[in-house]
């Protein structure tokens, strides 16, 4: 386990980095996932981050990649419901790290 300190607040992360407190989540806490992950944050993965907050919010779970390709697609659009555009935003498994920085659990299905 590890502990954050991010604004005077602590932050409890699981072994692998994922938030234990879904709750615990903040735009600064992404920032500084994001940073730790050498990923600097822009407008078009902030759309993301909140879209799956907002998928996380109707479904209690973490999209794997499809339905993730599939929610960004239908909100977003089909130019960025692409699984290469978000491999481009989150590179490695797109899934995986923008549930990471957007304070959700690990996808199912994803190792």
């Amino acid at each position: 386990m590890t502990i954050l300190s991010i604004n005077g607040s602590t932050v409890e992360l699981d072994e692998e980095g994922y938030l234990y407190d879904v709750s615990q989540w903040t735009p600064e806490v992404a920032s500084h996932l994001a940073q730790e992950l050498t990923i600097e944050l822009t407008d078009a993965h902030w759309e993301i981050l909140y879209l799956l907050r907002d998928f996380y919010r109707q479904y209690q779970l973490s999209p794997a990649m499809r339905p993730l390709v599939k929610a960004v697609s239908q909100k977003l659009g089909k130019d960025k419901g692409r699984s290469i555009y978000l491999m481009q935003l989150f590179p490695g498994s797109p899934a995986k790290v923008a549930a990471l920085l957007a304070g959700l659990p690990k996808p199912e299905n994803c190792l």
